[in-house]
């Protein structure tokens, strides 16, 4: 993990989910994926829009060519958790449908320009983005 989400998480944690660095506020989430080769336990700070009763969370990669570890952790083992303000809440991602895809790029460029930025730093990949949904107590 990077060192800068290293510190946005200790301000995430210390500040009960808000992070002033970056102007996030509220708008982060703590994703807790199980690695997909090494089956250690991953947390990655990532933006996440509510969204019909779950978030919506996107694996732009600040537009690198290649998709972020969380993202192929979660496509391996769809089952996660996510720190929401000072609650941790049980989730399931998967991709959303292509058809409601444009909808909900949307949602992400009205509450940051930049991810059209990443998406035309990232070289013709296609920023996925994944619906992470509540699932009960296993």
């Amino acid at each position: 993990m990077s060192g800068f989400n290293d510190r946005i998480i200790a301000e995430f944690r210390a500040g009960g989910g808000v992070v002033e660095t970056a102007g996030f506020g509220s708008s982060l989430v703590l994703l807790h994926t199980v690695g997909a080769r090494t089956g250690v336990e991953r947390v990655s700070p990532v933006l996440a829009i509510p969204d019909d009763g779950g978030w919506l969370v996107i694996a732009s990669a600040a537009g690198s060519p290649s998709h972020p570890a969380w993202y192929f952790n979660l496509r391996a083992n769809p089952d996660a958790s996510i720190e929401v303000g000072t609650e941790t809440v049980l989730v399931s991602g998967a991709d959303v449908d292509p058809a409601e895809y444009e909808t909900h790029w949307a949602k992400f460029t009205d509450r940051s320009p930049g991810f059209d930025e990443y998406k035309s730093r990232a070289g013709g990949r296609v920023l996925p983005i994944v619906r992470l949904t509540v699932r009960g107590e296993s």
